[in-house]
């Protein structure tokens, strides 16, 4: 018969080998996260940087509307921000982003994150609306539009909203 000291060890030895396989597959799993957070970074800076050759959006009066800003619409590239610009050039669901955050719809001109700004949009809170709003933010913070002080809590930067 088996002492109660070497089935407490045996148990211990088959815990401690489980922990270790589990830690092993941790740090697989975290490398591999690591790796698409860089290269989602990368794609996003290489994305924010104009190119050579790309047409760049002309500079708008604020009050004037050129062809080109009348024409924004769904699934059009955000602009990088730049002197000049105003939120006429992006996209309807962009400008309405904007409008939201700059306190068209109660907000203040407060912060908010993306669950306050999927509803204040009049989305359903669900994950999937959510996290395209988060994506829209993170796009305008990327080229300038807007400001992210803390993780998940966007706002307009002073001077970004205009026209509409």
């Amino acid at each position: 018969m088996p002492s109660v000291m070497g089935l407490l060890e045996e148990h211990e030895r088959a815990a401690r080998q489980r922990v270790e396989a589990l830690q092993a597959e941790l740090r697989e799993a975290e490398a591999t996260w690591e790796r698409f957070v860089i290269a989602r970074e990368t794609v996003g800076l290489v994305l924010a940087e104009p190119r050579k050759g790309d047409e760049v959006p002309p500079v708008v009066a604020a009050g004037e509307r050129s062809a080109r800003t009348a024409t924004a619409v769904p699934g059009s590239v955000v602009p990088v921000w730049r002197d000049g610009l105003d939120a006429d050039v992006l996209a309807p669901d962009y400008r309405r982003l904007m409008s939201v955050l700059a306190g068209g719809s109660g907000s203040g001109g407060e912060a908010m994150d993306c669950r306050q700004l999927a509803v204040a949009l009049g989305l359903e809170a669900v994950p999937a609306k959510v996290e395209g709003v988060r994506s829209k933010a993170k796009r305008l913070v990327a080229r300038g539009w807007l400001a992210e002080a803390r993780p998940g809590m966007f706002s307009v930067v002073a001077g970004r909203v205009g026209g509409s």
